[in-house]
């Protein structure tokens, strides 16, 4: 007898800081997410192009590409344009969550974020069932 269960969902998390990027993963994969890492936007682009993820975090503030450069260079490729991507940043003007939205994003978040608030983001995003709000 086999047992029928749709695969976890994937993330990628784009973040230039090693102690996010592991504060991510154990959030997201304890909440039923397979999760794939970038450094920066360039390596960000790279890991999607190869693997389209069901899932993009991704920081602002990284070294040789920013997350608004890499939101939008993914949005011109129609096989990642629709991929939902949640954007998380020390940076709380409205004018930063705005200009999130334009490079992109499905959802903006500022730093630090609680590990519920992640997940539930996440599950609605992927369609995984509606999250807590």
């Amino acid at each position: 007898m086999t047992e029928k269960s749709s695969p976890q969902p994937r993330v990628l998390v784009v973040d230039d800081a090693v102690t996010v990027r592991a504060y991510t993963r154990q959030v997201l994969e304890a909440g039923g997410f397979a999760v794939d890492e970038a450094v920066n936007g360039i390596d960000g682009l790279e890991h999607a192009l190869a693997a389209t993820p069901d899932l993009l975090i991704v920081d602002i503030n990284m070294q040789k590409m920013d997350g608004y450069t890499m939101l939008r260079r993914l949005r011109q490729d129609p096989a990642l344009q629709d991929v939902p991507a949640i954007m998380i940043s020390t940076e709380s003007k409205d004018s930063d969550r705005e200009k999130a939205l334009l490079a992109g994003a499905n959802w903006y978040f500022v730093k630090p974020v609680r590990p519920d608030d992640l997940t539930a983001a996440a599950r609605l995003l992927t369609g995984l069932c509606g999250g807590r709000s």
